[in-house]
Order: structure tokens, then sequence, then C-alpha cells
């Protein structure tokens, strides 16, 4: 139960924050408005922090990582959410799927130049009625000689406008268990038969899409595992994804919730003994998600890999983050609902989304059920 860093993982943390401190972006958000400036940018930090040695820590040094073990890329993540950098790609947990399953040569081509930035990814999961029971997915993928033909729709694929490749779950055995008919491909964003659109979140943004597949061939050398195997592969992708690897949010959540206490102090309203209790409870939510992750950190290094306890600190983000934007938001309402300061509205509105991407808070709650707890269906 020992938390506290040694001297490597100190002295680690005090070359990342002098780094940042040199390299990171300043003003980005000032300086890249659109969506599209801020597609340019994440290329481009990702590959800032790649050159700085930044970029894939604990992944293996074959395809281009340090092979470090996953506390330093905690501690990074935790220094990136101090600093207010832009995010990182996704390839902490896509990336998972493609050297967990896929094939030497498949590692060679793209596990390297997605740790430089080069190729930016999107997860074709979910679908319409295929979201919060997956394994109901309808996009089909039937075998034509050495490809496979594509057809069906992908829905809520974020980042879908500025990706290169997609991770796709398709259907390629309709006769089979819903669970076990699945196939992961992966498949050029650009490439004839696939159209994109992006959908407006409700803070405005156009964070996610819906993807349109006709008739897209997939050479079958683009197949991740095993005809079939893509549900196992999917529940890897989506356990990283739930799990501790984000601790900059942690941060993040900290830095916010100390400028509310500081905005609260400086007019006098922390005397209220209503907002007090507001900005403790708030306070111990987010303590308790920071000591959930550390406990998973200390799992991971020991050997094992995220599982469906994950859900445990996916449920407790959500309550965190929630809590935060709401205290905000009760805080500042008369700025936010006059214009003065729409990025309380908007962090307000985003916040409620939280307990739906990346598996529905019901969902969460029936993983922990099932495959924790062992309760019946």
């Amino acid at each position: 139960m020992d938390y506290l860093e040694n001297a490597e993982e100190a002295a680690f943390r005090m070359g990342v924050r002098a780094w940042l401190a040199e390299n990171a972006p300043k003003d980005w958000r000032a300086r890249y408005p659109t969506e599209d400036d801020l597609a340019r940018l994440h290329r481009e930090w990702q590959r800032t922090l790649y050159d700085g040695g930044y970029v894939g820590l604990s992944w293996p040094v074959d395809y281009g990582g340090r092979g470090l073990s996953a506390t330093y890329e905690a501690i990074l993540n935790d220094e990136l959410g101090k600093a207010d950098t832009p995010r990182i790609s996704f390839h902490n947990y896509l990336g998972r799927a493609i050297f967990t399953y896929g094939t030497e040569a498949q590692k060679q081509r793209f596990l390297p130049p997605m740790l430089r930035g080069e190729i930016q990814w999107c997860q074709g999961f979910s679908e319409p009625g295929a979201g919060s029971d997956l394994a109901s997915l309808r996009t089909s993928a039937v075998l034509d000689g050495d490809h496979y033909v594509v057809n069906g729709q992908k829905m809520w694929t974020s980042g879908a406008q500025h990706a290169d490749w997609c991770i796709l779950l398709v259907r390629t055995d309709r006769d089979a268990p819903k669970h076990k008919g699945i196939t992961c491909l992966l498949a050029p964003v650009n490439q004839p038969g696939i159209t994109v659109r992006p959908i407006h979140i409700s803070d405005g943004s156009p964070e996610t899409c819906e993807m349109f597949f006709d008739d897209v061939r997939v050479p079958v050398t683009q197949r991740i595992g095993d005809p079939g195997a893509g549900w196992r592969i999917a529940m890897t992708v989506l356990a990283f994804e739930r799990g501790p690897a984000d601790v900059g949010l942690i941060a993040t959540f900290q830095t916010a919730l100390a400028k509310l206490e500081t905005y609260a102090e400086e007019r006098a309203i922390d005397r209220d003994p209503q907002i007090r209790q507001a900005i403790a409870r708030t306070y111990v939510i987010g303590e308790v998600l920071r000591l959930n992750v550390v406990e998973q950190l200390s799992l991971r290094n020991a050997g094992r890999p995220p599982g469906p306890d994950g859900s445990v600190a996916r449920l407790l983000l959500t309550q965190a983050e929630q809590a935060l934007r709401s205290l905000e938001f009760r805080l500042r309402a008369a700025d936010a609902v006059s214009g003065r300061a729409p990025d309380v509205l908007a962090n307000y509105l985003r916040s409620r989304t939280i307990s739906i991407f990346g598996g529905t808070s019901e969902i969460q709650k029936n993983i922990l059920a099932g495959q924790v707890l062992g309760l019946p269906r």
C-alpha cells in the first residue's frame, strides 16, 4: 500500500516538469480555436512528445516504446494534466489491440507511426441500436477472395473526421452467438465507400461522428486476430480505456477544484455552509477516485492487466466530473447564463455525457455485478 514514488520515479517527474516548461504549447486554446486547428495541434504535440522521449513509455522497445513500468506513464499523464497541455492521441488503449493480437508485420507497420503521431486512429465500435449492447452490432464483413467487403454504420466514433485509420468491429458470422461472430479489422478512413459525418454534442463541439460503410474492401492482412475474436479484442481495448491509464485527469480535476475554492473565498460565498459542504463533498469524491487509480496502477505494476474492475474507476470518474461541473455551475451560474463565462455552461453540458460514452454507467454496474461480484443475471 506504499504509493510513494522511489528516487528514479521522482527524478523522472522533475525531468518531465522541466521539459514541459520549455516545450508545452502556450495559450494553445486561443491559438488553435477551431476543431481543424486542434486536430493539427494534436498531431504536432504528439510528435513533439515523441521526439522528447515521452510517448510509449510502457510500450515494448521493439515497437518504438521505452519498456518502462506503467508508473512512468501515469507520472507523465499527471504532469500533462497539471501543465494543462493538449491531449495526446488514443494510442495507449487503441494500440493495445495491435500489439496484443496483431501479427509481427502488423506491429511493425502500425505501432511506430502511431506513437510518432503520423497515424491518427478512431474506434469503430458502437452502432445505432448497438451502443450499450455492443455485441448486437450489425455492420457486416463478407469474405470475397483476399478481401472483406464491409457494409453498415458506426455511431459515436470520436475523432473520426480527423483520423487516418479505424479499428473496426464487424460481424463475419451471422449464425454464431452474437459475442462469437465478431471480427476486428483495420480500415483506412479515407478509402472509397467510407463516409464520415460529424455529430455536434451538447456543448456544440463536433467531437464525435457517424460513419457509413458501403462495399468497403479491407484486405485480410488487415484483420487483427482470428476470425470471430473481435469481442475479446474489444474487451481488451475497453479495459484500458476505462482503466487508470489517464491519470492526468486527476490533476485536471484537482486544479479545477482549487480554482473554484479560490473563487468562493474571494467572493466570501465559502461562508455558506451548503457551499462548504458541496466543495468538501466534491473533494472527497475526487480523492476516492485518485486512491482507486493508484491502487489499480499498483496492480498493473504487479503484473495484473486491467480487467472488469476498471469499471469502478470509470464510475468514480463520472461521479467526480459531474460533481465538479455541477459545483462550478452552482457557483458561477450568473456568469454562465449571461454569456460572460461560456466555458462554464459548456463544461456542465459535457459532463452530463460522461455517463454515456465508453459504456454507460448502467453497463459499468452490470459488468461489476456479473464479472466482479458474481451476481446472477
